[in-house]
């Protein structure tokens, strides 16, 4: 089973696999539910399945729809907002992957009489002293690996990444041969549920309560408009003049305050997870951490701690946000990861 979004790159994929002799049915997730608009998102909902659909019929397999709205609300939406209304910056792909693709879908797939469940997702696999483990793709410059970590370890069998050998030059290229009719489309880079204006327009941030924006040492030099539209390392939009550039360092959720400082201000040397899901047995105590999808990982060590995990950074790391995810690895193996709780000095 191929789940295909109507894009490239899980075109592709299924482009792929059948060439390589499988036998391969398209499935799309359906996931309306609809955006602050009141509409229904275009990549999730009739675009993305006709798209769907009019590869799979280029590729002669099988095609069918299943409704993923209920669960995109249950597991992905509601934790967003009620995040967000604490002050932290959650990641809803990384709770998509883990709760909808490679957990309810992989367990449908497996439920039809399907061996495997393929995805576009630029990531491979590999062994890491004998445990299987997620691997960097050969295009790092699509490295999806930092939304995958917390797939269940015992799924990791189930599922297959075709693109993990290729760079997206190559994939629009095979696509094109291929004569799929999707070989020319953009990719979509926001947020899936939310596809106009921005999240802060989404239904439930309306309840957001106005408080002070604060120095360090508790002046008052603002007024927010609720703490769940500010995220920390934020600079633009605080509406404030100081002198001096000021950014976000923290969200006081008792005292509905947004602190601000310097840049300095920014650097923490470690930081707490929860939520922490391994591919290895236990946390190597020497790995990289990767603290948001863009960062680089940094070299630190790993302590277990109060249910979760203590990191300590080699140097330290700028604007490490509560919510969102820890990534470890050592070189290119992704080796598990959890939520940022808080930093710590």
């Amino acid at each position: 089973m191929v789940a295909m979004s109507g894009g490239v790159d899980s075109s592709v994929a299924a482009l792929l696999l059948k060439n390589n002799g499988y036998s391969v049915t398209g499935v799309t997730m359906v996931l309306d539910t609809p955006d602050h608009t009141g509409k229904t998102p275009s990549r999730c909902g009739p675009a993305a399945v006709n798209d769907a659909r009019r590869v799979c019929d280029k590729l002669d397999i099988p095609h069918s729809v299943m409704d993923f709205s209920q669960q995109l609300e249950q597991y992905v939406v509601k934790d967003f907002i009620v995040e967000y209304a604490r002050g932290r910056t959650p990641n809803p792909c990384v709770r998509c992957n883990r709760y909808l693709k490679f957990d309810i879908l992989l367990e449908k797939a497996r439920g039809a009489g399907c061996d495997f469940l393929a995805t576009g997702h630029y990531a491979a696999q590999g062994d890491y002293n004998g445990a299987r483990v997620l691997r960097r793709p050969k295009d790092r410059t699509k490295d999806q690996t930092y939304f995958l970590y917390g797939i269940k370890k015992e799924f990791l069998q189930w599922v297959v990444f075709p693109l993990a050998g290729m760079v997206k030059s190559e994939v629009r290229s095979l696509a094109a041969a291929g004569g799929l009719p999707v070989s020319g489309k953009e990719e979509s880079q926001d947020i899936c549920f939310v596809t106009r204006g921005s999240y802060r327009d989404f239904p439930g941030f309306s309840l957001q309560t106005p408080g002070d924006i604060v120095d360090r040492a508790g002046n008052v030099l603002g007024r927010h408009t609720g703490i769940g539209n500010y995220t920390v390392g934020q600079r633009k939009g605080l509406g404030i003049a100081t002198g001096t550039p000021c950014y976000v360092v923290r969200l006081d959720l008792n005292s509905n305050t947004v602190i601000v400082g310097r840049k300095e201000d920014l650097y923490a040397g470690g930081l707490l997870a929860k939520q922490v899901t391994m591919f290895t047995d236990a946390i190597p105590g020497r790995v990289s951490a990767q603290i948001r999808y863009a960062h680089r990982p940094a070299p630190c060590r790993v302590y277990e701690k109060h249910g979760g995990a203590e990191v300590i950074f080699d140097t330290p790391q700028e604007a490490i946000t509560p919510g969102q995810s820890v990534v470890f690895s050592d070189n290119d193996y992704i080796l598990g990861g959890g939520i940022i709780e808080r930093a710590i000095q």
